[in-house]
């Protein structure tokens, strides 16, 4: 495991540990995770208990817990968790774009996503989940050495010259889920790409934009030089503040594209900052990921 691996795992660990508080506080999902693998707290075909509840007029004989019911008056059911796994690939942008922080002291877009993802696969796996990861040639999988596996393959930047990185999902399982890291700020056709494949394999996602508050704000004035973090492309202006009307307008336009295209196919897609608590991020992931379904 890299030097970075400990610390990135510890961190992981410390945000997935905060979700089932989180949980408690969000009352549509209070009732249906857990932060063990004890299943998902959802009815459905499985073997093991879950509850009793008094029966309803819809409820078929068959449903009937008779011993059970013989202590009193009333009828009780008795329900099982769910217990079908499902497979979630993820995937970070490892472009040079997401090296990018608008302040020494705020983590990059890479370290955020990083995290995020790691996190979020913790509280998946422990939830009896499959995770992998799509550039890592790691499949989903259950089990604490799976965590040990996506550990090691997120710990460190990907050192990379290209921009953006390039998503490609057909390794992922056909049905399971798929996460999708990124500031998706360069070119949209090989994610427009990746989800009508993904459409065509009836899988569902998220799209997670990584932004840094500068990127948001542009609070730019005078002359100032910008480059890409790949250094292939330089712009210099003596007037910053020009830009920001437009600036604004095309990023929220890339912000509608992307909302357009994950409407298109059924999925969530959201924008995160990297100034704002990382725990906020992963209770919205993990509510959105229980809408998806199974």
């Amino acid at each position: 495991m890299t030097d970075t691996a400990p610390a990135l795992r510890h961190s992981a660990e410390a945000l997935s540990g905060a979700l089932p508080p989180l949980l408690v506080a969000a009352e549509h999902l209070a009732n249906s995770a857990l932060p063990g693998a004890h299943g998902r707290r959802r009815i459905g075909p499985g073997a093991e208990f879950w509850q009793f509840r008094p029966s309803h007029a819809s409820d078929a004989a068959t449903r009937i817990d008779w011993r059970r019911s013989a202590r009193g008056d009333d009828l009780f059911v008795r329900e099982t968790e769910w217990q079908a796994a499902r497979a979630v690939t993820l995937w970070v942008d490892t472009g040079a774009a997401m090296a990018f922080s608008g302040d020494p002291a705020r983590e990059t877009k890479s370290a955020r996503a990083r995290l995020l993802a790691l996190a979020l696969g913790l509280v998946l796996l422990r939830g009896g989940e499959r995770v992998g990861l799509a550039e890592a040639d790691l499949p989903p999988r259950l089990g604490r050495a799976q965590a040990e596996l996506l550990t090691m393959a997120l710990a460190t930047e990907a050192a990379t010259t290209t921009e953006h990185g390039a998503v490609d999902l057909h390794a992922a399982p056909t049905g399971g889920h798929v996460v999708l890291f990124s500031d998706f700020l360069g070119d949209l056709s090989a994610i427009e790409t990746a989800l009508d494949q993904a459409a065509n394999r009836a899988m569902r996602g998220i799209l997670v934009q990584i932004l840094d508050p500068v990127e948001e704000d542009f609070p730019f004035d005078g002359r100032t030089r910008f480059e890409s973090m790949s250094g292939h492309l330089s712009y210099e202006t003596l007037r910053a503040s020009d830009l920001r009307t437009d600036y604004a307008a095309r990023l929220a336009a890339r912000k509608d594209h992307l909302a357009g295209l994950a409407r298109q196919s059924g999925w969530h897609a959201t924008t995160l900052h990297t100034d704002r608590p990382a725990s906020e991020g992963l209770l919205w992931l993990y509510h959105a990921l229980g809408e998806g379904g199974r």
